[in-house]
């Protein structure tokens, strides 16, 4: 957020000490990257099921370098809510040998007059970056795949891309995507995890957070009854936790003076669908008193063999259960589950919270870049660079970030019940 082409590392001395540490993104090797991708050639696939069996292959053969906001069985369920999905299209990248080296799955539609091609996800998705078949794929040239990608779009008639939130590094490796690309108004926030579940959970939580936290489910287990961290595996699980999510959720963004974007059916739609199955695109976890049957708490994440990317949280805003930090609770259990289960990596997603801070070693740098393909693409891109600049200003000043919530709340209060 502000500090350009640096991601975090963790480093057990330097968490000791509260800091983080930053080391500069690597450059690619301009030369040879430039000279592959000369023979890039760009196909545009109409809508998922022209690209399944490519995509899955890619899946399953493995060495890819994606999120889990790029399997295909979260963005199938993200299209499959959608209202009207004609408009999705995937961008497949090939090198001279023929062999796809990228795959980006896209929302098309007119905006204002413009031909915009945004990618797909959302809101939902924390990161936008594309599928790359393997770390070499990523090390394309950031003008070649420019070039690449205008050459697509102008083919498609696209006027602008706008490609959302990018990680300039991810697992070690530069996104071409995001090199020389301004900030996003947030940044993310992750951890690493080891092997041993308790080593990950003293990396999360110091041992006086640990502590406090025993006292609290100590007082809960005293006032509600026996507590369970469970992950939802039944369909039953499933409806009862995001039941509890939403109820909770649209309760503090009220509260807050904000817009409920779960109250939109197709995003419910999208969640429920996302966490079914037997192997889920999206986990939900619930800590659960019992006795009750009262789910005091949830966490959702996008997830694949190796990572959990938080996606939504929400919890029980009574006092008796609120005091108890039931969210912080949940999060320490999911950190050890986490790592007992053998992934590799937790983030909790964009944007500034308490607990991200103060749970995560790693800071995420994110960048929001815009490619424009015509003049008239440009001058869209400019408004949607001017906007996100406004945006991380806002974010990054207290004044103004407290001031706008000090009017919302008030609002809040002022607005007559439903």
């Amino acid at each position: 957020m502000g500090r350009g082409p640096v991601q975090a590392v963790p480093d057990a001395a330097v968490r000791a000490r509260g800091e983080r540490m930053t080391v500069p993104v690597p450059n690619h090797d301009g030369r040879l990257a430039d000279a592959a991708g000369q023979g890039l050639r760009a196909e545009i696939l109409p809508g998922l099921a022209a690209a399944e069996d490519l995509w899955r292959g890619l899946e399953a053969r493995g060495g890819i370098l994606a999120t889990p906001y790029q399997r295909f069985a979260w963005v199938s369920a993200y299209v499959a809510a959608l209202p009207d999905p004609t408009g999705i299209r995937v961008l497949v990248l090939r090198d001279a040998a023929g062999r796809p080296r990228l795959l980006l799955p896209l929302s098309v539609g007119r905006s204002f007059g413009v031909r915009v091609a945004r990618v797909v996800g959302g809101g939902q998705a924390n990161f936008h970056l594309p599928l790359f078949a393997d770390p070499e794929a990523a090390a394309l040239a950031p003008a070649a795949l420019r070039r690449a990608l205008a050459r697509a779009g102008r083919k498609a008639g696209i006027d602008v891309f706008l490609l959302g939130p990018q990680p300039r590094l991810w697992d070690g490796t530069p996104n071409p995507l995001a090199a020389g690309a301004p900030p996003a108004p947030s940044d993310a926030y992750g951890m690493r995890l080891g092997p041993d579940p308790e080593a990950s959970l003293r990396r999360a939580f110091s041992a006086e957070a640990r502590k406090k936290l025993r006292a609290k489910e100590r007082r809960l287990t005293e006032s509600l009854g026996p507590l369970a961290y469970v992950r939802a595996e039944t369909p039953g699980e499933r409806v009862a936790f995001l039941a509890a999510f939403h109820e909770q959720k649209a309760a503090r963004l009220a509260a807050l003076g904000l817009r409920n974007p779960y109250a939109d059916p197709a995003t419910r739609a999208f969640l429920e669908r996302a966490a079914a199955g037997p192997d889920p695109a999206i986990e939900i976890h619930a800590l659960v008193a019992t006795g009750r049957g009262r789910v005091l708490a949830t966490f959702a994440g996008a997830v694949d063999a190796h990572r959990f990317s938080g996606m939504l949280t929400a919890f029980d805003a009574e006092a008796e259960v609120a005091r108890s930090s039931p969210g912080d609770l949940l999060l320490q259990h999911l950190v050890r589950d986490q790592a007992a289960r053998g992934r590799r990596s937790l983030d909790l997603g964009l944007g500034e919270a308490r607990y991200k801070q103060n749970t995560c070693d790693e800071t995420i740098a994110i960048a929001q870049p815009v490619l424009p393909v015509t003049p008239r693409g440009r001058a869209f891109a400019l408004a949607a660079a001017g906007l996100t600049r406004l945006k991380r200003r806002i974010k990054r000043d207290p004044r103004i970030f407290a001031l706008l919530g000090r009017v919302r709340r008030l609002r809040a209060r002022e607005r007559p019940p439903a």
